[in-house]
């Protein structure tokens, strides 16, 4: 008999609003406290004491307009946020600062997070939907120096950028941009040359959530439809589709493979978090504790696997903290 789905290990209740977007900041040396930063619906990110339980800091800089992204900069003190007030702040919360250094304006309109690629100590590429709807633009941080802006060919019809991924292939090799668009295709772009690799149709609807595995060269991607599309790139780069699995309810807000490769997390519009395993896509367990849609799940970074933790933000509300196949 299967066993029944577990409890959550602990819930996160404070933040008055529904979590938009969650990141860990588990790997630092003791002692060093784990952290779990939200976003939330009204503007605020909260940096949650994962010993505690509790707020250590709530930070106030999108205006009150949601909070969709954020990411730590190598380390916990360096902060990136992205809000509906079309803005990127950048953060710096050494010894108990909790000022914006710095902000990108980007004038897009829509809800696409910007994706970050370390490229050398203390340089980032990051990638963000750009004014123009179908466009890209790619910054270097922290100078924001522009790299590139990806145009779509004339007379293809993308629609909208909905969900961004900067990778490394290999290691040291040039940055390439997976980008999931309205229309349902995953773009495989050079960043270097601002040109398209290959082109693939995965969903009949727009690309909500899309993650990445570049050891295995293969992807996942969801949409507001009941398919999760499984695709892999070739030795030539060009994309192709190497499975779909068939959900029970339609609509996938976020998907994450965890940093081990072993499973992934998505984020239902039904209320649920799935885990599958990453290798052939076997459905391991429904975790069914919220009481409105999903919007993101993020694994932690913690260094040893017993300790890893599996989060989720919900529209009520509350974030859901898990120990799940910690062990494997």
């Amino acid at each position: 008999m299967a066993l029944p789905p577990p409890d959550p290990q602990f819930v996160l209740r404070g933040t008055s609003a529904a979590v938009h977007t969650l990141h860990f900041s588990c790997g630092g040396p003791e002692p060093d406290i784990p952290l779990l930063f939200s976003g939330s619906e009204n503007g605020f990110i909260h940096v949650w004491n994962l010993k505690t339980h509790r707020v250590d800091s709530a930070l106030d800089g999108h205006g009150r307009k949601s909070v969709y992204c954020v990411e730590t900069m190598g380390g916990k003190d360096m902060l990136l946020s992205q809000g509906r007030d079309q803005r990127i702040c950048l953060w710096d919360l050494a010894e108990g600062r909790t000022s914006v250094t710095d902000s990108v304006f980007t004038e897009h309109v829509g809800f696409c997070r910007c994706s970050l690629l370390q490229v050398a100590q203390g340089r980032w590429l990051m990638a963000m939907a750009a004014r123009s709807l179908e466009e890209v633009q790619i910054l270097e941080l922290p100078s924001k120096t522009s790299v590139c802006t990806l145009k779509p060919e004339v007379g293809a019809k993308l629609g909208m950028p909905m969900c961004l991924k900067l990778q490394q292939l290999t290691c040291g090799s040039q940055p390439v941009l997976l980008a999931g668009y309205e229309d349902g295709s995953v773009v495989l772009w050079n960043v270097s040359m601002g040109k398209v690799l290959s082109k693939l149709i995965c969903h009949q609807e727009p690309v909500m959530s899309l993650d990445f595995d570049s050891e295995k060269a293969k992807g996942i991607s969801g949409s507001s439809e009941k398919v999760l599309s499984i695709w892999s790139l070739n030795e030539q780069q060009n994309l192709q589709v190497s499975k779909t699995h068939e959900l029970v309810n339609a609509g996938i807000s976020d998907i994450t493979i965890r940093p081990d490769k072993k499973i992934l997390a998505t984020a239902g519009w039904d209320h649920r978090i799935r885990i599958f395993g990453w290798k052939k896509l076997k459905p391991l367990a429904v975790l069914d504790y919220h009481t409105a849609t999903v919007h993101c799940v993020s694994f932690s970074d913690h260094s040893t696997p017993r300790e890893r933790l599996l989060a989720a933000g919900s529209r009520d509300q509350r974030i859901s903290v898990w120990s799940i196949y910690a062990q494997t």
